[in-house]
């Protein structure tokens, strides 16, 4: 369902992206605004797609992590990687004192993993089993190439509609086949936020699929479901507010790659949270327990 949910939205996204550069090309007898931005998203999309892991890890100054020091996380890593027939990932370590983590990279020969101080310290064995579950699943399901085309689909939008605001004034309706000058700016408004919507519930969906698959892959849903809670409660701890966090935390645009949302932050609406509320993703976790007789049937564990 979450992956049929994601084509779905890309579906809306492209539509949304075509319908105004036909806007903007409307009575011109050419289509160069609509060819331009798309080739310019492709472009984008392509930088994305090979420079993001470096940027990520650069943004969470992040060190290459030592085997020798922990040999657990390198054990858990390898272990779950033979088991999900994908190659080692590269392992990293910021400095952070939040509890998150995340993955980047393209695709599994070029993944990266990276693992706060702080939610290595706080998380039992079981727990960061759990959250490396989730993490690899990210790059096995191909999930930071979706976000990042998703955040590119949404930033070619946003110019697109903001280059509609100047149509009216540029001559571009001479011939009246176009749209008239309130329809422009009120898709100049509209659109932006719709963009924005689509790509937070992409996110959210990769989250929540993450969620699933992970816990599949270590075959302990109610352990992620742990470490999730102990993430939403570090997240309202005042002194863990702060203790600060790395520039990648500081950074709304690399928001979603966390497992949680940096610092516990959560948009006022749900339309536009990158990841869906930990209580329901604890609460989907326990189903899954429920269904692999993990737990009793009317028995939850956190709320």
């Amino acid at each position: 369902m979450n992956r049929a949910r994601t084509l779905v939205l890309f579906v809306a996204m492209s539509a949304i992206l075509l319908g105004i550069g036909s806007m903007l090309d409307a009575g011109s007898g050419s289509n160069v605004w609509l060819t331009t931005m798309l080739l310019l998203s492709l472009g984008m999309n392509a930088a994305s797609y090979f420079y993001s892991d470096r940027l990520a890890i650069r943004m969470a100054r992040a060190q290459p992590m030592d085997e020798a020091r922990f040999p657990d996380v390198y054990e858990m890593v390898r272990r779950l990687a033979e088991q999900a027939r994908q190659p080692l990932p590269r392992l990293y370590l910021s400095p952070s004192p939040q509890l998150n983590a995340f993955a980047t990279g393209r695709s599994p020969r070029h993944a990266a993993v990276c693992i706060n101080v702080g939610l290595y310290q706080a998380l039992d064995r079981e727990e960061l089993e759990g959250v490396i579950g989730h993490e690899l699943q990210h790059v096995y399901n191909r999930d930071i190439l979706i976000g990042s085309v998703a955040a590119m689909l949404a930033t070619t939008i946003t110019y697109l509609a903001y280059a509609l605001r100047w149509l009216p004034f540029l001559g571009g309706n001479d011939n009246n086949q176009g749209p008239g000058p309130l329809v422009l700016i009120a898709t100049s408004i509209l659109a932006p936020i719709a963009a924005m919507i689509i790509q937070a519930s992409i996110t959210r969906s990769r989250e929540s699929l993450a969620d699933h698959t992970g816990a599949e892959l270590t075959g302990k849903p109610l352990a992620l479901a742990s470490a999730l809670a102990k993430l939403e409660a570090g997240g309202r701890d005042p002194r863990l507010q702060r203790a600060g966090g790395s520039p990648a935390e500081l950074n709304p645009s690399l928001g979603h790659l966390y497992i949680a949302a940096p610092f516990g932050g959560r948009s006022m609406m749900k339309l536009f949270s990158t990841h869906p509320p930990i209580p329901e993703r604890i609460a989907a976790l326990e189903a899954q327990a429920r269904k692999m007789g993990q737990l009793p049937p009317t028995a939850g564990r956190w709320g």
